[in-house]
């Protein structure tokens, strides 16, 4: 008799009801301990570098990632007691900070908010795992590289049935760490050469040029399921990101393209306030709401570089899945009303 493979039962259709199906239902149910054990093993795979967590804020009056002009995404502004504030797209900044009082780095799991709707790729509240580590971008590539080998054989040994009964099999895993320190490196004016510059896939903004969504797929196509795409138009990227010493054009920044696609964004930051009050003036971005973060890179000047990984969107690799929106147990949807 053929298995049949669990699906999810898109009850976030409607979020007035999604807890009465979600409640009793496999695919939630695998979900649930999928998240449970991506949780446990990040937890022991830094406390093996000596990278800490830090508990952070969910609010911010410095927002970071929906601030590059190439971003597609837009704060998420609130008044709590008559003060204005955002709830946090991206605690990273926090967690340079966290690097300046724990040597070795600091990371954090923790929900980011985001201001666009939802769709197939884009959630509005996400949940992120982030790190940050002294170092330059090479460094903290081989740190996301080393995390995913991490993920991937934790998940193997913990889920690999509830993996193979909504995929039917582990196959794409098992591939993925033939090739996890292996995965090319490709940067966006290579990019823009291998798609031909063609306007289906390479969107000219002017100041600066992005690669789309069947850009990203034409790249994982030709590199074989995974690639680093880096040194974006600096434009194109937040102001925090370190400008290329032999091309200030460009960025040292680097995104893994994998599954949906963009997975995991990274880059190297500012060292010092010089650098960082050049980028701010070139991004058109007022100094003052980052007047804390100014000071910490006069006074405690240093290298360190970060990432970012979406967990959801990680997860959707690990299913083999299509829609971003089943990988939540609980949902929220901009301008829609919930009942939980």
């Amino acid at each position: 008799m053929k298995n049949i493979r669990i699906t999810p039962p898109k009850s976030w259709i409607d979020l007035l009801t999604h807890y009465k199906v979600a409640i009793n239902n496999q695919w939630y149910a695998n979900l649930f301990k999928i998240e449970d054990e991506f949780t446990s093993a990040t937890v022991d795979f830094y406390r093996t570098k000596g990278i800490r967590f830090a508990h952070l804020p969910i609010t911010t009056g410095s927002i970071s990632s929906p601030m590059g002009l190439g971003s597609d995404s837009s704060p998420v502004k609130i008044n709590i007691s008559g003060v204005d504030t955002y709830l946090a797209d991206s605690m990273q900044f926090f967690l340079e900070y966290a690097c300046r009082i724990n040597k070795k780095g600091a990371y954090y799991i923790a929900p980011s908010f985001r201001g666009e709707l939802a769709d197939e790729r884009h959630l509005c509240q996400f949940f992120h795992s982030e790190a940050e580590i002294p170092g330059t971008l090479n460094d903290v590539i081989v740190l996301c590289q080393d995390y995913l080998k991490y993920l991937v054989n934790h998940l193997l040994d913990k889920c690999r049935s509830e993996i193979v009964s909504v995929v039917g099999t582990t196959e794409h895993l098992e591939e993925f760490l033939k090739k996890w320190d292996k995965i090319p490196r490709c940067t966006f004016n290579e990019a823009v050469k291998i798609l031909e510059n063609k306007p289906i896939y390479v969107v000219n903004k002017g100041s600066f040029r992005d690669i789309n969504r069947e850009g990203e797929k034409k790249l994982m196509s030709y590199f074989g399921g995974y690639v680093w795409l880096t040194h974006f138009d600096h434009l194109a990227v937040p102001f925090y990101q370190k400008r290329d010493d032999k091309d200030p054009t460009k960025a040292v920044n680097a995104d893994l393209l994998m599954g949906i696609g963009e997975t995991i964004g990274s880059g190297e930051r500012h060292s010092n306030v010089i650098e960082l009050r050049k980028a701010l003036k070139m991004h058109n971005i007022e100094e003052q709401p980052y007047e804390w973060y100014i000071y910490m890179k006069e006074k405690y000047p240093l290298q360190t570089s970060g990432f970012g990984l979406g967990v959801e969107r990680f997860l959707l690799w690990v299913l083999k899945h299509d829609d971003i929106r089943d990988c939540q147990l609980l949902p929220r949807f901009n301008g829609t009303k919930s009942a939980f």
